[in-house]
C-alpha cells in the first residue's frame, strides 16, 4: 500500500507516511504532516480505515477528499494520537500551545 501526497502526487509506504506526521491538535482532531518530498505541509483527520483531508472552517474541519487506508486505526490519548496499521504503531504529540501574551 502507497499513500500519496496530494501536492506533488509523490507515494510513500505506511512507515514513511506516519513518521512524517510531527504534531496532533486535539482539539480540532487534526494531525500536521510534511511531505518528505516535495515539503507541502497538510492537515488530516485520521478517521477508521481512511486518511480525511480538508480545510478548517468556522471552528471545525471540513474533509474534502479521503483516501482509504485499509485496517488503519487510531486511539486518542492525553498528549498524543496514537495511529496503527497491521502491528506497527506510531504516536503523534500534541504540541502544546502557548497562551498570546505568555511569556
Amino acid at each position: 500500500m502507497l499513500i500519496p501526497c496530494l501536492a506533488c502526487e509523490s507515494r510513500f509506504r505506511p512507515d514513511e507516511y506516519f513518521r512524517a506526521c510531527h504534531d496532533y491538535h486535539r482539539g480540532m482532531d487534526l494531525v500536521s504532516w510534511t511531505c518528505p518530498r516535495c515539503g507541502n505541509r497538510d492537515e488530516l483527520r485520521v478517521l477508521p480505515g481512511e486518511l480525511g483531508f480538508g480545510y478548517p472552517r468556522h471552528g471545525r474541519f471540513d474533509v474534502s477528499d479521503r483516501v482509504r487506508v485499509p485496517g488503519l486505526q487510531r486511539r486518542r490519548q492525553d498528549m498524543r494520537l496514537d495511529i496503527s496499521l497491521d502491528q506497527k504503531v506510531w504516536r503523534v504529540p500534541t504540541r502544546l500551545r502557548q497562551l498570546a501574551g505568555a511569556r
